[in-house]
């Protein structure tokens, strides 16, 4: 049984780690990108997350957990960031 939960972490590490480097990078190159944007995508995933009634099979619920997760982490390091001042609001990644 171990087997399967092995395969699983796996792909659920690669798509956080994934999605996490994406969100690095629109950080760092669109001067526009924000904390309340990728909120508003979050909030979005949520919905998507919710509105899953026929069920997506454990594949898609590691993507979407994984997905979720990375934006979650993001924003709440960026807003960690901002509120100690180690953070220049001028939208650059600095890490």
């Amino acid at each position: 049984m171990s087997g399967s939960t092995d395969w699983e972490a796996v792909k659920y590490e690669k798509h956080f780690e994934q999605e996490l480097l994406g969100l690095e990078r629109r950080r760092k190159m669109d001067p526009d990108c924000s904390v309340e944007d990728l909120e508003a995508v979050l909030k979005n995933l949520y919905i998507m997350d919710g509105a899953d009634q026929d069920g997506r099979g454990g594949a898609q619920e590691i993507y979407f957990s994984a997905v979720i997760a990375a934006y979650e982490h993001f924003i709440a390091a960026w807003k960690a960031e901002r509120s100690t001042g180690n953070g220049v609001e001028s939208k650059s990644y600095s890490g």
